[in-house]
């Protein structure tokens, strides 16, 4: 099978899909692999990373699309490579389709077989979310300990305080691989937490994990509402395995926050879990809804590309492998976790969560 690894388009996604190691897996199996040159320069992977495991490097993306059976990539299609995909060629990428008409449409229009990473499942798992999940829920603190400052236009408060000067309260909405990676950082950097969510299993699992000093509720209309008007900083961190996050912070709650508090939605890939996010890019991260700032990057860790490409591509390569040597029929009859990251083939949708956000 020939493999392109084109390079990601996205406002400051300096990820690649695969690494050297990955590559040399697939070579070592027998397939080609085509890198698009540049795509791992982000990452400090060279061109003569790539080619000394076995890659042909190339000028031409538009060569590399047509020639390629199969397109590992990192984040969606954007427009202007969506006269690119074509019948017959899989696809394999985070897709996130639930959050975006424009892109579903393309994807049926062009009949290829779609496979997102965010929708491969093992026992209510997301492997290849899982590691991304992390970085992201790791960064939004940071992020948000920098929005926090008064030049960035927040509250002027530092995450930890100091002696004397009580420490930022931090509420994080949802007790997934996100919150909990969230409040991880928030609690190492000394600032009083509190994780809401619906499952009182999961909640007991936090509870016990952070030995009781990470605050625990259990997730309703009012407890968001009276733990976000007295938080400086709050993650968005609720997921729907592929479908659109729920809206759990409306602009008339945001109102009566403290002037200053920084929201950053980690779920914003998925449409975002405040009402008032919109998708912002690295070079523009931030806005304001009232007196409050948001922070809502669709790719987070694009912004950590060391860390990220190595940890996303170390999840991924199992997959890719499958495809490669099996064809994605194979691999998926054989693979009931990669079935379920099927979301589109020959113009058809094949995951009910996208078909019900769309009305199709």
């Amino acid at each position: 099978m020939i493999i392109g690894i084109p390079k990601e388009l996205k406002n400051n996604e300096f990820r690649v899909s695969a690494t050297p190691s990955g590559v040399h897996a697939l070579v070592q199996a027998g397939h080609q692999v085509i890198v698009e040159s540049g795509a791992g320069i982000g990452s400090a992977i060279t061109d003569s990373n790539f080619i000394s495991v076995g890659a042909r490097i190339t000028e031409s993306v538009g060569d590399l699309w047509r020639e390629a059976d199969l397109i590992l990539k990192v984040k969606e299609p954007l427009p202007i490579e969506y006269p690119r995909m074509r019948k017959g060629q899989v696809l394999f990428t985070y897709l996130h389709l639930a959050a975006s008409r424009e892109c579903t449409e393309a994807i049926i229009k062009s009949g290829t077989t779609a496979i997102a990473f965010e929708t491969v499942e093992i026992n209510g798992q997301l492997p290849l979310l899982a590691p991304m999940s992390e970085v992201a829920g790791r960064m939004s603190i940071q992020v948000g300990a920098a929005a926090l400052q008064k030049p960035a236009g927040g509250r002027g408060v530092l995450l930890g305080g100091v002696p004397g000067v009580a420490p930022a309260k931090v509420v994080v909405l949802g007790g997934g691989v996100v919150g909990v990676s969230a409040a991880t950082m928030a609690h190492g950097m000394r600032a009083d937490v509190t994780i809401l969510d619906l499952d009182l299993n999961r909640l007991r699992y936090i509870d016990e994990l952070f030995a009781g000093q990470v605050r625990t509720i259990a997730s309703s209309a009012f407890a968001i509402q009276e733990q976000c008007m007295a938080a400086d900083l709050v993650i968005g961190a609720v997921l729907v395995h592929g479908a659109k996050a729920p809206k759990l912070v409306s602009n008339d709650l945001v109102s009566k926050m403290r002037p200053g508090s920084v929201l950053v939605d980690v779920a914003i890939d998925q449409g975002g879990c405040f009402e008032g996010s919109k998708a912002t890019t690295h070079s523009d991260p931030t806005f304001k809804v009232h007196n409050s700032l948001y922070y809502c990057v669709a790719n987070m860790p694009g912004a950590v590309p060391a860390t990220s490409t190595a940890a996303l591509a170390n999840a991924t390569i199992k997959y890719a492998l499958a495809i490669a040597n099996k064809g994605w029929q194979g691999a998926c009859a054989d693979d009931p976790a990669l079935a379920r990251g099927l979301n589109a083939h020959e113009g058809e949708i094949r995951y009910q969560s996208i078909a019900t956000a769309h009305g199709l």
